[in-house]
């Protein structure tokens, strides 16, 4: 992305909806939280009617059953996202929240939803809470982001889930002894690519894991097939065109939501897989002041990164305030 005309781009920013603004200040420009006009956008992005909408959908929590683990609009993926935004729990919505997720815990500690798997594949047929290695690491992401990484069932979640890596690196396709048999389309001996992103995603806020064998051999994982993304789908999972278009929320298995998780651990930032990655992200944007969504999702249409017409302000922070970490840590 062009970022010479970084005033005006900031200017840009500034003239968004509440959590660009809100976001631009902190990580774009660097304003502590106190300050009144970092506390005035995020008042606004509260009350804002897009984000009460989403607020009012997680008070009845886990709400609607997944179906598709690829459904933008689902739960979990809109708690990830108010993640993203900044939120926390001195918010009273998200204190709210994560009370309500708290009493989905399961009894190996990880966060649960609402599924429903037919009995051909395992299941019940009814729906019940439970947890799979593609939904929980997400759920605690949002915990973490929103303050609650020490609190002891978090802790124990992540304990459980990261204990389920496999011996060669990244995580399987792994759900919860309620369910049985169940698992995805692909090899059982393969690792899981979006469970490997997730977890990494959920392990990357926490400092100790960082630099964990176990998160550093997730990562060498995904760069691994990212190397040999032309032979190996593993769980039918590619990296293809689709995977190189640059699209918000961060939810699913593409290169900006890859390259975000993987710039959280500094040890694997010189490697060339990790650059070929982000040389993808930089040349969807490049020459661009600001970058136009290159795919969308149909639940996310009224926000503006949910039209690929003109340049989202949300997608270009992103981008931005990804660029700026990379720099950092090679310059540090």
């Amino acid at each position: 992305m062009d970022t010479s005309g970084i005033t005006s781009l900031t200017d840009w920013f500034l003239e968004g909806p509440p959590w660009v603004v809100y976001r631009a200040r902190r990580d774009i420009l660097g304003q502590a939280e106190d300050d009144p006009a970092v506390a005035a956008a995020r008042t606004e992005t509260l009350k804002h009617p897009l984000v009460e909408a989403l607020l009012a959908e997680l008070f009845h929590w886990p709400g609607v059953v997944m179906k598709n683990h690829k459904d933008a609009g689902h739960p979990v993926h809109k708690l990830t996202f108010l993640a993203d935004l900044g939120l926390n729990r001195d918010d009273p919505p998200i204190a709210k929240i994560a009370e309500r997720i708290f009493r989905y815990r399961s009894e190996q500690g990880p966060f649960q939803i609402l599924v429903n798997i037919h009995p051909r594949y395992g299941g019940t047929g009814m729906d019940q809470p439970a947890w799979m290695l593609c939904d929980a690491p997400l759920i605690i992401y949002a915990l973490t982001c929103f303050g609650y990484g020490e609190d002891p069932r978090v802790q124990t979640a992540v304990e459980h889930l990261s204990g389920l890596a496999r011996p060669d690196g990244g995580w399987p396709c792994a759900v919860c002894p309620d369910l049985g048999r169940f698992r995805g389309p692909g090899r059982k001996d393969d690792p899981c690519p979006y469970a490997t992103l997730v977890m990494l995603k959920a392990l990357g806020r926490l400092p100790t894991w960082r630099g964990h064998p176990a998160s550093l051999a997730g990562a060498e994982v995904l760069l691994e097939l990212w190397s040999q993304r032309r032979d190996r789908r593993p769980y039918l999972f590619a990296m293809g065109s689709d995977f190189a278009k640059l699209k918000a929320p961060l939810i699913w298995y593409d290169v900006l939501h890859m390259v975000e998780v993987l710039s959280e651990f500094p040890a694997i930032q010189g490697d060339h897989r990790f650059r070929e990655l982000c040389a993808v992200v930089q040349s969807y944007s490049e020459g661009q002041v600001g970058v136009t969504p290159g795919s969308v999702w149909r639940a996310w249409k009224a926000w503006d990164f949910g039209q690929k017409r003109e340049p989202s302000r949300w997608l270009t922070l992103l981008v931005l305030r990804l660029q700026n970490r990379i720099e950092e840590v090679r310059s540090g």
